[in-house]
């Protein structure tokens, strides 16, 4: 019976709710510090969010309200939003969300090993490490934006984890919230966990996910299960992972 040795955690809205705490607000600070004449509201940044990658958003944003804006311009509106995003961050904008703490230290007690699957930037990841894992970073290495020529919904970034890990995907567990991520990891063939973040997401039947959940939960948080059945679960823990794996490899 497969057992738990690997997980694969996405960054931004998995760990940690960011999208909204800092990366719209850095985005707008960004454009008023470059006297560009935009502001995203919260609607208009989630639907920017089916775009995938801040430049991509930048040149996106660009072309349907016709403002001709040179690659150097968009590389330096995204250079001016890092820096925005990184103060954001080391003034505390962003936590750990509910759950993530616990069952990070849990994993580590079970000699489960911990990596980071992101499309945000290795200096991002950096930053957000320092911050939210102050006393002992858990993640043996992470795959960030630069470690892949091709991005989320792709599978490569998670191929290249496995490849690096060297664990057998039947002894893996993904935490995703986007619809990208979840199409990366599960294109890669990997059993995936659904931990909904604070963007409004609609899974489409063609998304063959098992378990979506608000949150990993905690002593005071209950687990509400939004898609899946597991009465009597209370939050997510290493027995709980174990159990959904043998029911995704019963054989």
């Amino acid at each position: 019976m497969p057992y738990l040795e690997g997980v694969y955690w996405d960054l931004d809205g998995t760990l940690a709710n960011t999208e909204l705490e800092a990366h719209l607000p850095a985005f707008n600070k960004s454009f008023k510090d470059l006297d560009l004449d935009w502001y995203w509201d919260e609607k208009t940044y989630i639907d920017l969010l089916k775009i995938n990658g801040g430049r991509n958003r930048i040149a996106y944003y660009s072309d349907i309200h016709k403002v001709n804006l040179t690659n150097d311009q968009i590389v330096d509106i995204h250079k001016r939003k890092q820096f925005n995003y990184l103060n954001l961050i080391e003034n505390g904008a962003v936590q750990l969300k509910t759950g993530v703490s616990r069952l990070i230290n849990e994993l580590m007690e079970k000699d489960v090993r911990q990596f980071i699957v992101t499309s945000s930037s290795r200096i991002q990841v950096n930053t957000l490490m320092d911050i939210l894992f102050k006393s002992i970073n858990p993640f043996e290495f992470f795959i960030a934006s630069e470690d892949v020529d091709r991005h989320k919904p792709d599978p490569l970034p998670y191929v290249k984890a496995i490849s690096l890990s060297g664990i057998d995907k039947r002894n893996s567990i993904v935490f995703e919230d986007s619809i990208p991520g979840v199409k990366s990891s599960l294109s890669a063939r990997l059993p995936t966990i659904c931990v909904k973040s604070n963007i409004p997401v609609t899974f489409t039947s063609d998304i063959d996910l098992k378990i979506i959940i608000n949150t990993l939960g905690d002593y005071q948080n209950v687990t509400t299960f939004l898609k899946g059945s597991f009465p009597q679960q209370s939050y997510i823990d290493y027995k709980f992972l174990n159990k959904f794996l043998s029911e995704q490899f019963d054989y």
